[in-house]
């Protein structure tokens, strides 16, 4: 378990366990676009966490304040490849935090946390994708370094 002092708040960040899933499921319906893809029906999320969690590569994130309750999340993926040298990527995704606390530094610290995580893991890159209506999000994104320098596809399998 590693912790994150945020002005005078102490926060712990963990791998998230499979009881935490409920309330993982709503930090992630907790916004417009999250309200309108999440689902009510908690065993697809179940099944999903156990997918992630059975993964080496794979980190789920739990931050919890000082009462234990879930304040935040994210997941990491560690993506080892060919290009740029055998280069492995960090990949960030599904980043939430509580209404209750935004604003109060707990992003940037969190993403220090995750850059710290990927290079004990080898990693020299780290990504993540936004969606372009999250223009709050997109802005915190570029002042922590990072570029918009790709073009994103996505395409419905089912």
């Amino acid at each position: 378990m590693d912790s994150l002092e945020v002005g005078e708040r102490r926060l712990t960040i963990d791998r998230a366990t499979e009881s935490d899933v409920p309330e993982l499921v709503a930090l992630l319906a907790d916004d417009v676009l999250g309200a309108g893809r999440e689902v009510s029906e908690l065993e697809p999320y179940l099944a999903a966490f156990r997918d992630i969690d059975s993964d080496p590569h794979q980190y789920l994130a739990a931050v919890r304040d000082v009462d234990g309750s879930l304040v935040g999340t994210m997941q990491l993926t560690l993506i080892p490849g060919l290009a740029r040298g055998g280069a492995k990527r960090l990949q960030i995704e599904a980043v939430r935090l509580a209404s209750s606390v935004r604003g109060t530094g707990l992003g940037t610290a969190l993403f220090a946390w995750a850059h710290d995580y990927g290079r004990q893991h080898g990693a020299s890159l780290a990504q993540l994708t936004s969606d372009k209506t999250r223009v709050d999000a997109l802005r915190f994104y570029e002042q922590l370094g990072y570029q918009a320098s790709h073009e994103g596809f996505k395409r419905h399998l089912c």
